[in-house]
Parts: C-alpha cells; sequence; structure tokens
C-alpha cells in the first residue's frame, strides 16, 4: 500500500512508544536501505547528499528514526526518488538463500565469496554442485547426455540447496535463467540478485582469470557474448534486485550487495562496513 507524503506528514509515533516496532519506520527504513544499496552510496555518501548525519541514517535504515517531512523530501531526493517510494519498497524478510545470477565474468564468483565471508555463511557455486553431483565436468555432462539433463540436475542441485533452508550464497550458472519453472522456484525462494556488466567487463575478466577459451578458433565470440547478454537481458532483470558491476566496481557492487542481504536489525554493522 502506497503512503503519501500527506499522510506520512500527519503521522506522530505515540510518546513511549517503541518506535523499533513501527510497521511504518520499519517500511522506511528499509526503502531507504535497498534504494541506497541499488544506487552503490555509502552511508557517508548519501549524508553528503541529503545535509543528514550517517548517525542518524543509521537510526533511519535500522527502522529507529522518526524523519521530518523535510528531511524525508532531502532524503529520497538525494536518492533520486520520493518519499511515497522509499515507503512502499522495503521487503522486510531476507530469504536465508542469496543467490548471485549473470553471465560468466559478471563477478558472481568473486563478489559471492567475499560477501560469503562478511555474511559468515558458505558459498556455493551451482555448476561445482552439478558436477559432484554427475561425477562429470560440465563439458562432458553436455557432450555426453546433453543439455536436458544437464537442466534437471541443476533444478534438483537449487531444490536440496533451498529446502536445506541453511543461510548461503550462490552463484548460478549463466544460464539458470532460460529455465522458467526453475528460474521461478529461484525467485520465489531466494534473495536474487542480477551481477550486470557490460560485454566489454564479462570478456576482460574471464580472460584476466586465465581463460582464454572465449576466443580459441571463435572470431565471432565477442559478437557472441553481445547477442546471449541482449538475449537475456529481460531474463536476468527479473531478479528482485540488479546491481551494475561495470559502473560501480568489484568493491562497490560487494558493498551494495551486502547492505540488499543484511536484515533491517544489522544496519548499523553495514553502516560501519562502508564507512
Amino acid at each position: 500500500m502506497l503512503v503519501t507524503v500527506a499522510q506520512y506528514s500527519a503521522y506522530r509515533v505515540p510518546p513511549r512508544r517503541d518506535v523499533r516496532k513501527d510497521p511504518l519506520l520499519a517500511r522506511l527504513g528499509g526503502g531507504v536501505r535497498e534504494a541506497r544499496a541499488a544506487r552503490g552510496l555509502t552511508l557517508r555518501e548519501l549524508a553528503a547528499r541529503s545535509g543528514l548525519s550517517s548517525r542518524f541514517l543509521v537510526q533511519v535504515e535500522g527502522g529507529r528514526g522518526n524523519l521530518s517531512v523535510r528531511s524525508l523530501a532531502a532524503v529520497a531526493r538525494a536518492l533520486g526518488t520520493t518519499p511515497a517510494a522509499l515507503l512502499a519498497e522495503s521487503a522486510p524478510a531476507r530469504p536465508p538463500v542469496i543467490a548471485l545470477l549473470g553471465l560468466r565474468g559478471a563477478g558472481k564468483t568473486t563478489i559471492g565469496r567475499r560477501l560469503a565471508r562478511r555474511l559468515h555463511r558458505p558459498f556455493v557455486e551451482l555448476d561445482r554442485r552439478i558436477e559432484r553431483a554427475a561425477g562429470l565436468s560440465l563439458g562432458e555432462i553436455f557432450s555426453l547426455h546433453g543439455e536436458d539433463y544437464y537442466r534437471r540436475l541443476e533444478r534438483h542441485a537449487l531444490e536440496a540447496i533451498l529446502d536445506a533452508g541453511r543461510p548461503v550464497v550462490v552463484a548460478t550458472g549463466g544460464g539458470l535463467v532460460t529455465s522458467p519453472e526453475t528460474y521461478a522456484l529461484l525467485r520465489q525462494r531466494a534473495l536474487t540478485v542480477w551481477l550486470r556488466a557490460e560485454p566489454e567487463d564479462h570478456w576482460n575478466r574471464v580472460v584476466q582469470q586465465g581463460d582464454r577459451r572465449p576466443m580459441a578458433d571463435h572470431p565471432q565470440a565477442m559478437a557472441e557474448l553481445r547477442r546471449l547478454l541482449s538475449a537475456r537481458e529481460s531474463l536476468y532483470a527479473e531478479a528482485a534486485h540488479t546491481i551494475d558491476t561495470s559502473r560501480l566496481g568489484i568493491e562497490g557492487a560487494l558493498r551494495a550487495v551486502e547492505a540488499l542481504a543484511r536484515p533491517p536489525n544489522a544496519a548499523e554493522a553495514v553502516g560501519r562496513t562502508f564507512r
């Protein structure tokens, strides 16, 4: 339900009420946190843009800061959005599984490993799980059994992770989004984040990892990469969040994903990390 600025201006927290449990302030805090993360801003940068203190913004993102209408408008302007959108866009619950999406070179493994360390949870590459289950490499799975067999293994491996119910960071295969049922299951039960990148960055990151297969006997490899990104862009965009790794860089994208992954009551910890 959208809450207008006028409705918010009439809102007052009753005396002696624990504002940490107030649903409106919690929704506002979540909206600010997610909008800031999506734009790759630190708390300090948002404070500079809005004219509010970092300490107060930590309270806001934790659902304990009761903004005046003027301050709410300042934060919304700094984030390039509206007060009503900030009040409406938060999803307070966080699924235990954080799933990173994108083609090879998006940064899934690099960001996923570092994110898992920061959140103190395991990191899983879905393709490695599939290889262990099959006792074959990905190349062997495709050459011996075909893509349909691989997709069945992919679905089973993903279901096992989701059904375990344990907090984990997962790097998915680049083609998972082409399996409608599997992708729908992932979006329903995990926090999905598309790590978007420009074709040149996909290419350069793979090459920097020592993998020159993209160019081997394939002079049109870059054109094929562009075609594949274009074909799958609308599918990747169905993820709950999009983080532009080309614009933010790996470290900025890591901070952005971490902010999305942290639960609302961890806003203070996120603030310290971002500084």
